[in-house]
């Protein structure tokens, strides 16, 4: 098994033990636009806890990525993620938390 399967594996299991009813083909694209740093053990997680990680999500992803305007709802969404995936989860894959974010502002077509 390659190594992007086994982390699409991890990624498909954490969506049905957490029912987030997220697609295979929007977590696949998501895990292919990450590029290496799904590798990374480090990378490939979000850090719910950390206010400079999830500055980086914000900025990195959803203002450059998906080109939306900075605002309190930004900061609201990625709050409404983490909750979603678990406070207390500390295995929050970064590809899950983005496809999330994507399906949360309707930019999943931009993963097809």
């Amino acid at each position: 098994m390659s190594k992007f399967a086994e982390c699409m594996e991890h990624y498909k299991a954490q969506n049905s033990e957490l029912g987030l009813g997220l697609s295979e083909a929007l977590l696949t694209g998501v895990a292919k636009g990450l590029g290496p740093s799904i590798y990374n053990p480090d990378s490939s997680l979000v850090s719910g806890s950390d206010k400079a990680e999830l500055d980086r999500v914000k900025n990195n992803f959803l203002i450059k990525k998906l080109g939306l305007a900075d605002g309190p709802a930004l900061d609201s969404a990625i709050a409404e993620v983490m909750e979603k995936m678990g406070t207390s989860n500390r295995t929050k894959y970064r590809a899950v938390v983005y496809a999330l974010l994507a399906v949360k502002f309707g930019k999943e077509g931009m993963f097809s």
